[in-house]
């Protein structure tokens, strides 16, 4: 190995590197990308042959990058290489990493490139938000409160735009705001960020986890070991640690990690906030943390009908944005108008049609039991539709927890015996229509089956607690069938 790799920043020798990508996708691609900047020797690897694939391909060709694509191109590792960058989502055990532990070559993630990339001499602080839900749109909710208060930012990391890409903007940055999920803290090792938080902790992704050599001989299980890698986010902090003071395990890890001397840990609470913590008093935001007469006051920053769409579990995710927003300086005016100038995207507690007195909501973008859990606290009288790949968890707790809110559900994907399972076991007593199909026709079906159940007053409600890859190419493209199959079907026509 090269000796420098360990302690490596934008200024070291890298054309002396020869480094391999692993995955072509956009943080592949971006990682790519900004190793050529650097002079490296790049080889980048993919299975997939697909003509988009082929289109950055030619791209980076003509950087003289060597890009190889189709059956076995991960395979074996090739020999000389130096450093290995591993997409999101790739499992140490994938044959590609494992040769590279066997051989002693690092591992990066892009995140970990981006940080060394910025070293010493183009640092921009970085604000993170990581947890089981709710991480796109807290992010988003920052980007907007960090843009309101003047501040030139942007939302990077598994919210979409890699974080290599806004390091070699033009633009100069004052500060990012940035979305790490498990997978990319899997691969970080040097990261000491501005301010970070952990919104909650639950089962997900545990079949990622499920192989021991996912995570090493540390963590007992496999929801140990996820929650290892969402506990990196506080190590060597600067400023600001934010837990969730309704969730147990996110304050544990706040007082577990090696932080920065004189990072802080600060909460934030649906209830009336005590001392370094933000949280509501009647229908007021306020902060008790980032005041200097904290001991026995707060300022408000915002009102409650200024998180949109509201739902109690939205409104945490607008009092982390806020704690990571405050820990670097911004005016509590910013905070009420980056919420109040807000715009989140499609598929997260979208009312897409009210017709003859029953609500269509959805929220495609709950691909885990907590998440549609959060949905269904939201609403009084529910039909449920879910299902699709649970990856390994478990529903038993949100059936007992909601089982009084459901009219009826309606199930499907591959993984909806599951769900129907834990249904029978806690709630057979609920109505319960499971569709077989799987193929794209499913959702018509499961919607039919739904305005069949629902009753003036009701709310259907997608919300389904899986992921989506089973039938339908992302959460996005499940949100649009269910959209399509509410207005064929009802003829839904009245604005939401």
């Amino acid at each position: 190995m090269i000796d420098w790799l360990p302690t490596a920043t934008r200024l070291s020798p890298w054309p002396q590197a020869t480094v391999v990508v692993a995955g072509l996708a956009a943080s592949g691609y971006a990682a790519a990308d900004g190793l050529l900047e650097l002079g490296a020797t790049v080889i980048v690897l993919d299975e997939a042959d697909t003509p988009a694939n082929r289109e950055k391909a030619a791209l980076l060709g003509v950087l003289d990058a060597e890009v190889r694509l189709g059956s076995g191109a991960t395979a074996t590792l090739p020999n000389d290489v130096d450093l290995v960058i591993a997409s999101p989502g790739w499992r140490p055990t994938a044959p590609l990493l494992a040769q590279a532990r066997q051989r002693g070559i690092p591992v990066w993630g892009e995140v970990e490139l981006a940080w060394r990339m910025m070293q010493p001499d183009r640092v921009v602080p970085w604000l993170a938000v990581t947890g089981t839900n709710g991480k796109t749109t807290t992010v988003n909710m920052l980007e907007s409160i960090l843009t309101a208060a003047g501040l030139r930012t942007s939302a990077v990391g598994n919210v979409g735009r890699p974080i290599v890409e806004a390091i070699l903007d033009e633009v100069p940055y004052d500060v990012l705001a940035v979305e790490l999920s498990s997978f990319q803290l899997h691969a970080t090792n040097s990261l000491q960020l501005h301010s970070a938080a952990v919104l909650n902790l639950q089962p997900d992704h545990l079949e990622w986890y499920a192989d021991p050599a996912s995570w090493g001989s540390a963590a007992p299980d496999a929801m140990a070991a996820y929650a290892a890698d969402k506990a990196k986010i506080f190590e060597r902090v600067t400023h600001s640690c934010v837990y969730n003071v309704a969730d147990e395990a996110t304050r544990r890890m706040v007082e577990d990690a090696e932080v920065t001397e004189g990072a802080r840990a600060i909460g934030f609470t649906l209830g009336t906030p005590a001392i370094s913590m933000l949280g509501v008093v009647d229908d007021l935001l306020v902060d008790r943390a980032f005041v200097a007469q904290r001991r026995d006051s707060a300022i408000e920053i915002a009102k409650l009908s200024d998180v949109r769409p509201y739902a109690p579990h939205n409104v945490e995710n607008a009092l982390a944005a806020a704690a990571l927003a405050r820990s670097f300086g911004v005016p509590a005016t910013a905070v009420r108008d980056g919420l109040q100038r807000l715009e989140l995207g499609d598929h997260r507690i979208q009312t897409i049609a009210v017709r003859d007195g029953i609500t269509w909501v959805d929220d495609s973008k709950a691909t885990n039991p907590h998440a549609a859990a959060s949905s269904l606290r939201a609403f009084e009288s529910v039909v449920w539709v879910a299902g699709g790949q649970a990856k390994g968890t478990s529903f038993d707790d949100l059936v007992r927890d909601f089982a009084g809110r459901l009219r009826a559900a309606v199930l499907l994907g591959v993984d909806r015996q599951v769900i129907a399972e834990a249904l029978a076991r806690h709630a057979p007593q609920i109505p319960l229509t499971v569709i077989d199909s799987v193929d794209t026709g499913a959702m018509v079906q499961a919607v039919q089956a739904a305005r069949a159940y629902a009753r003036p007053g009701d709310v259907v409600l997608l919300a389904p607690g899986c992921a989506s890859k089973d039938m339908f190419t992302g959460y996005d493209a499940r949100g649009v069938a269910f959209a399509e199959a509410v207005e064929a079907i009802t003829g839904a026509d009245e604005e939401a």
